[in-house]
């Protein structure tokens, strides 16, 4: 946590030196702040904008927060430490280990390795493909048409969701070429770095997938189907976002969308004229979020699982809890309780702190609290409005989305312990 406070207040500092702003922009130190916040913990949300506040070493830093909070800043230490000393210390291989997932302390140097390579390569034919449908569809010269492809390649993978066009990527709403590869990278850097590590290896040996592999895949398709089905039929007939367009045109944009509300944040239509309905909907996505020790927000799709199957096995009446011929471990059970909870009761608690502060509807705060502590960055364009304590609010439920179930959950599994006794059982009344 405190890596992360350090790269943030980094970031604050070189977004409020003077070149790093466009001529006549006006940044204060709260918008630089918010900037630094929101791409460290790869949100999206923004209080300026950015291609118009930010000159190009501006963004170079955006982008370069952007990397280092989606990799991990335990990651991005160990990368250092063997780049400079070829060595890893224990304490580096634990933290290493605990915040990507893995369970060897021995393969952690590899592990820091192939999780850099992985994303460098997505991004690099990401940037590829995008740079190329800019240059050639839309006449940007070369130097700005890579520029523009590398920037959305890092937001995408990471799960930022920041843009360099002021209206986000409305203007590609019906280009496929565009939207559909940042949707695969978002999809690829949600999945998390151990699935994406265990698919590089045994892709075609599924027998082999670990319990976590196989709940993040399954959960993601289950859910972008859900999203996209939901918000295809709450906006079909809604002028204001998808109404007038094509059959094709419409399904793309609801899949996009169902694709951002994982924890991405752009936004091909405009958001605020969305149905109240399809809001909702995007604020169950956004609090579920993405797989476990990746680029994506959320309690996480395997939390939400483990949930889910807990409610069927007590339905059923089974004595454990069995997830694809395998049994789960009654210690994920408190586990998955605990983070579902505390994280409710985070977005609950700031969406009536919100309320006290700005005295909005609720859904459109709900919206925006859900957003950021999923780390998603959609909003429905309340961001630069809102009072600057609502700000740091928000700001506060950016870092709490992007650091409190990763440190929570491994805090959970490091501090068990056994106990010499047990207390007698009683049970109360449930319902």
């Amino acid at each position: 946590m405190l890596g992360f406070l350090a790269v943030i207040a980094a970031g604050t500092g070189l977004l409020s030196l003077p070149w790093a702003h466009e001529p006549g922009a006006e940044v204060t130190v709260l918008d630089a702040a918010f900037t630094a916040v929101s791409a460290v913990c790869v949100t999206g949300l923004i209080v300026v904008d950015t291609p118009v506040a930010f000159s190009l070493f501006g963004e170079i830093v955006i982008i370069v927060l952007i990397q280092v909070g989606g990799l991990g800043i335990m990651l991005v230490a160990s990368l250092i430490g063997l780049t400079l000393a070829r060595r890893m210390r224990l304490r580096n291989r634990v933290l290493t280990s605990t915040e990507n997932r893995s369970v060897t302390l021995g393969d952690a140097g590899r592990l820091a390795r192939g999780i850099l390579l992985t994303s460098l390569a997505i991004e690099a034919v990401l940037a590829v493909i995008l740079s190329l449908r800019f240059a050639l569809a839309y006449g940007y010269d070369g130097v700005e048409a890579a520029w523009l492809g590398v920037f959305h390649a890092v937001s995408s993978f990471n799960n930022a969701g920041f843009s360099l066009f002021s209206d986000s990527m409305i203007g590609f709403a019906t280009d496929p070429i565009i939207t559909i590869p940042m949707c695969i990278a978002i999809i690829l850097g949600g999945l998390g770095f151990p699935v994406l590590l265990q698919l590089r290896r045994e892709f075609r040996r599924p027998l082999h997938w670990s319990m976590n592999t196989n709940i993040v895949l399954s959960m993601t398709a289950v859910l972008l189907v859900g999203g996209t089905i939901w918000i295809a039929a709450n906006e079909w007939n809604n002028p204001g976002t998808i109404g007038t367009m094509s059959f094709g045109d419409r399904v793309l944009v609801a899949f996009f969308h169902s694709v951002q509300a994982r924890t991405a944040g752009f936004n091909s239509v405009d958001v605020g004229l969305m149905q109240p309905e399809t809001w909702l909907g995007i604020d169950i996505l956004m609090f579920i979020g993405g797989g476990p020790a990746g680029t994506a927000g959320g309690i996480k799709v395997t939390t939400f699982a483990v949930l889910l199957f807990i409610i069927i096995t007590e339905l059923r009446g089974d004595g454990a809890v069995n997830i694809f011929g395998k049994r789960l471990s009654r210690a994920v059970h408190r586990q998955a309780i605990t983070i579902a909870l505390l994280g409710a009761a985070a977005v609950a608690a700031a969406t009536v702190a919100l309320i006290t502060m700005t005295h909005l509807d609720l859904d459109v705060l709900l919206f925006e609290a859900a957003s950021a502590f999923g780390t998603v960055g959609l909003s429905t364009g309340i961001t630069a409005d809102l009072p600057p304590e609502a700000q740091v609010l928000l700001m506060v439920l950016m870092f709490l989305g992007r650091l409190g179930p990763l440190t929570l959950g491994t805090a959970l599994v490091l501090r068990e312990r056994r106990t010499l006794y047990e207390l007698p059982k009683e049970r109360p009344s449930i319902g």
